[in-house]
């Protein structure tokens, strides 16, 4: 397992929590990590959902008190409908069919078709890791006991967690008003119907696979239990914190890239002061600025003899906005990510779904139905994150562009070619690689959630659209990895060109540790090759936590200097 990371940094009272999953030491090879814990709907942590989300096997179980507490919703949400309430879900139809009632003996197929009707997505599936955090998500709102279902339903989700067995789930269909297709293709493992599933690296149908990993081959909901399941927001959350860790490491992958860059260029190291970034009070800038100074901790090159070196007899006063404002940049994307952790946080342990059944004031219950599904806040906040993510890939663009001019470079060879250049054409297609994906990131981070479109004939007449809005960030993380590889590989090239003349200086203690960590996987380009397979295998250094990894270990406080 690698464990969460995480670093506080204090301005005056304010304090912000950077994360990243991918700086605790790796785990010996073949050591499987086992989350063990328990569910009581109200303590699902961050770093509990990260946990759920990396680990090899979970297991789980649902606690004493919040057992007792979802039998009493159980009883007081049938006595209030032996009272003759009329509640959604339970009696009634579903959407457009609400005020149709449901005779009692109709109620529990009424759940099966429910699921039946429901699972109409399509696409690609959920991975497994993130349909289990859902399944774990959807069993700790139950766990509340505000949804009125029996425990014995959450066991038996927390069942087919334990064993390893996930449904198929796929991506289309929902539109943020509920998880209502991926979950009721997870409702349909969970009865037993004949629909896919996958256990122990390979795929089957339900009861097949149910029976060979030693449960129940079928399990029947009773009555109100089937809408539960699937009206919330438990795909879309679980598929946040899926993208946050992701774009925690890629914000450490860009941090070792930028410094690279620097380190290439001889940039100024003015921009980084913590004077003026404490001035500015912000500090998740704070601790970006922290993150350079310490990767380029020692460096020589970066200083007026080592500009000098390469024929810079003036002084430079400052470098461009795209260098200067990296800081600023990165610590507002920092900011927005350690404010997903909380919103996640809040999201995994509250009652999304409608109805909700409580307790009166004067003794019973009833059933109060609203919006409690809706997905509104997650999903204009990973339209946010989506946005900055794609600002990122803009910036990281236009860094590499740099290193191919050799006005904009100071002095690197033209296209990052090596001998004669013009024989030689360098880099220049490598460069065009992330300058054909910015657009596609700039269009995929419209959005969605302004983009709301009624259904099922005006009673849904305004939805999220929050499971757009999360693929399309996921899309945007994987074009980022990309973006990002190729500002990595051009960096290292421009160091690897001038190294000989600044052979008198040393790189900084971070960016001589990432350089190395390049060079591991792909040599310096000389007379011109195929391209590709260079970028593949750093593309796979940044979609591993490679980078990720160098650039904690070298903010790990181990004593020196540059960790301080």
């Amino acid at each position: 397992m690698v464990g969460p990371w995480r670093v506080l940094v204090l301005l005056g009272v304010a304090a912000v929590t950077v994360a990243s999953t991918a700086a605790a030491p790796s785990e010996p090879v073949g050591r499987r990590h086992r989350a063990v814990f328990e569910l009581d709907g109200d303590s699902l942590s961050w770093a509990r959902l990260v946990e759920v989300l990396e680990a090899d096997e979970v297991t789980v179980r649902l606690g004493l008190k919040a057992r007792q507490g979802m039998v009493a919703a159980r009883r007081g949400a049938e006595e209030a409908l032996a009272a003759g309430q009329r509640v959604y879900g339970w009696n009634q139809a579903l959407g457009p069919l609400k005020d149709q009632p449901l005779p009692e003996p109709d109620r529990v197929e009424f759940q099966r078709r429910v699921l039946r009707s429901h699972a109409a997505g399509v696409g690609p599936a959920l991975s497994e890791r993130v349909a289990r955090l859902a399944l774990v998500l959807r069993a700790n709102t139950m766990a509340r006991g505000a949804m009125g279902v029996r425990p014995e339903f959450v066991d038996r989700i927390l069942d087919l967690v334990n064993a390893g067995v996930t449904p198929r789930m796929p991506e289309i269909g929902s539109l943020g008003t509920g998880d209502l297709q991926p979950m009721a293709a997870a409702g349909l493992v969970l009865t037993g119907e004949p629909a896919p599933a996958r256990w122990r690296g390979r795929e089957g149908s339900a009861p097949q696979l149910l029976a060979e990993a030693g449960l129940p081959p079928s399990f029947q909901l009773e009555q109100g239990e089937a809408l539960p399941l699937i009206s919330g927001s438990s795909v879309v959350t679980a598929r946040y914190v899926d993208a946050v860790v992701r774009a925690e490491r890629l914000v450490d992958t860009y941090e070792g890239a930028f410094a690279l860059f620097l380190e290439a260029t001889r940039a100024e190291q003015g921009a980084f002061d913590a004077r003026t970034h404490d001035e500015r009070r912000v500090p998740a800038e704070v601790e970006a600025a922290r993150v350079t100074r310490v990767l380029i901790c020692g460096t020589g090159w970066m200083t007026p003899d080592g500009r000098k070196a390469l024929g810079e007899e003036g002084d430079r006063i400052q470098d461009a906005v795209s260098v200067r404002a990296t800081p600023h940049i990165v610590g507002a994307l920092r900011q927005r990510l350690a404010d997903a952790r909380g919103h996640v946080e809040r999201e995994a342990n509250a009652s999304t779904s409608n109805p909700l059944v409580f307790p009166k004031a004067g003794g019973g219950h009833e059933f109060v139905m609203g919006g409690n599904w809706d997905a509104a806040l997650l999903g204009h906040e990973i339209d946010a994150l989506n946005a900055q993510v794609a600002d990122l890939g803009v910036l990281s663009q236009e860094l590499s562009a740099r290193l191919l001019s050799e006005k904009w470079s100071y002095h690197l060879p033209a296209n990052l070619a090596w001998g004669e250049v013009g024989l030689n054409s360098g880099m220049v297609q490598a460069q065009t690689v992330a300058v054909a994906l910015v657009p596609e990131m700039q269009q995929a981070a419209t959005p969605a959630g302004t983009l709301s479109r009624p259904a099922k004939f005006g009673q849904e007449d305004h939805n999220t659209m929050a499971m757009a809005s999360v693929r399309a960030l996921h899309a945007n993380l994987d074009r980022l990895e990309t973006v990002l590889a190729v500002q990595v590989l051009m960096a290292a090239q421009g160091i690897d060109l001038i190294k000989d003349r600044m052979a008198a200086f040393p790189l900084g203690a971070g960016t001589a540790r990432l350089h190395g960590a390049v060079r591991a996987a792909v040599e310096p380009l000389k007379d011109d090759r195929y391209l590709t397979p260079d970028l593949e295998r750093v593309t796979a250094l940044v979609h591993d936590g490679v980078l990720s990894r160098e650039v904690r270990a070298a903010l790990a406080p181990d004593g020196s200097r540059c960790a301080a």
